[in-house]
């Protein structure tokens, strides 16, 4: 796997790339907001799509690259994701199919830029609903807003509570909680059904 450093308009982002010559598509996935591109759910989701022949990148975000814990206002991560899949998608010579997609922080800004990358589809691992304790804070809008297919890997424990399925969207509960490391049997199992059904 090969570190690419990108830049966007809010630094230099890092994308870690396994992309065989002939590879049939892209998944692209960001990180959790204070997390990293090692979190085990990404990690085993990456593995799944190298299976079935896609080149992967597991990208983090400028703010983690330069060391900060905290993500920046949602425009800013928007705008730098936006910038990391274009670059990614000139020097892989626009693999079609395009997943984008990432854990919680990461699964937000895929959704909510899936239509300016020209997503195929999106992968969320562990989507925050609405944070713990507030569930009339409700992110599912931006669930819903997604035109392509998407699928939601979500623990049946997670305290980030439960997205709602869609015209669009598949959901699959699989145990534990927001971190999703308790099967990663079961959340490899889904991805890899979703994707080779793409």
């Amino acid at each position: 796997m090969s570190a690419i450093e990108i830049e966007t308009p809010h630094g230099l982002a890092r994308a870690h790339v396994e992309a065989p010559g002939d590879s049939r598509g892209l998944l692209a996935l960001g990180h959790g907001a204070g997390g990293g591109v090692g979190a085990p759910d990404m990690v085993r989701a990456e593995r799944e799509a190298r299976g079935l022949g896609y080149a992967t990148a597991l990208v983090e975000q400028p703010y983690r690259v330069a060391g900060r814990k905290a993500p920046p206002p949602a425009a800013k991560a928007d705008e730098a994701w936006i910038a990391v899949i274009a670059e990614l998608c000139r020097r892989l010579g626009d693999p079609v199919p395009l997943v984008v997609g990432g854990r919680s922080f990461g699964a937000r800004v895929a959704c909510r830029t899936a239509a300016e990358v020209g997503a195929s589809a999106v992968l969320c691992l562990a989507f925050p609903e609405h944070p713990p304790g507030k569930p009339e804070k409700s992110r599912q809008g931006e669930l819903d807003a997604v035109e392509v297919p998407a699928l939601v890997v979500q623990g049946e424990s997670d305290p980030f509570g439960m997205p709602k399925a869609g015209p669009n969207t598949k959901v699959v509960a699989v145990p534990g909680n927001h971190s999703l490391k308790s099967d990663l049997d079961a959340v490899g199992a889904a991805v890899a059904a979703w994707l080779g059904e793409l």
